[in-house]
């Protein structure tokens, strides 16, 4: 069958993609902790895992027929893998910008980084940590900056209600507390 006819990747896949969580004209804002896995992530790929893959991706091909080596194909899919994850990675550290929270000032205020316990109107409460796009997740209460409920929260004060939009229709939430770094 000729090549053209099937769907293979040759490596070439469009960059644009691989920073598509940042909306244009968004400064990507980061905590340090976040900065520091972005960093971990890159190094472990770049110079521990790749050299790894490379090698058995060199070994199999050594072994003749490489239309049938599983390990040469997986290898080379794996360091496509790799190599767009490394790529993503090295854009996202160089366009970081760290924001400190210990240096917050305005510490009754919700802004990046702060952490904020809310009840929604049947008194559920929620706590939350507002950090960069490649910082959140959901599981452990670390929200984006970009959310509907990040922005809805951010300059509010402890006491505030606050309706925003969500699919689901309008919500309001009213904020308990709000505390930077660690709680003491």
């Amino acid at each position: 069958m000729s090549k053209a006819f099937t769907k293979e990747s040759d490596g070439e896949e469009s960059e644009a993609g691989e920073t598509a969580p940042l909306p244009a004209n968004r400064k990507n804002y980061v905590t340090p902790e976040g900065l520091r896995a972005l960093q971990d992530e890159f190094h472990k790929l770049r110079y521990e895992e790749r050299p790894k893959v490379v090698d058995i991706v060199s070994w199999a091909a050594g072994n003749g027929d490489r239309s049938e080596n599983g390990d040469y194909l997986y290898g080379k899919q794996r360091l496509r893998e790799i190599d767009r994850r490394v790529r993503y990675l090295a854009k996202r550290i160089e366009s970081a910008e760290v924001v400190d929270t210990e240096r917050q000032k305005s510490r009754d205020q919700v802004f990046f980084g702060a952490t904020v316990e809310y009840a929604r109107k049947d008194n559920a409460r929620q706590r939350v940590t507002i950090v960069g796009i490649d910082e959140a997740h959901l599981a452990n209460g670390k929200i984006s900056w970009l959310s509907p409920v990040a922005r809805a929260l951010m300059r509010a004060h402890v006491g505030d209600v606050i309706e925003f939009r969500t699919p689901s229709g309008p919500e309001t939430i009213e904020v308990l507390s709000i505390w930077y770094g660690t709680r003491k």
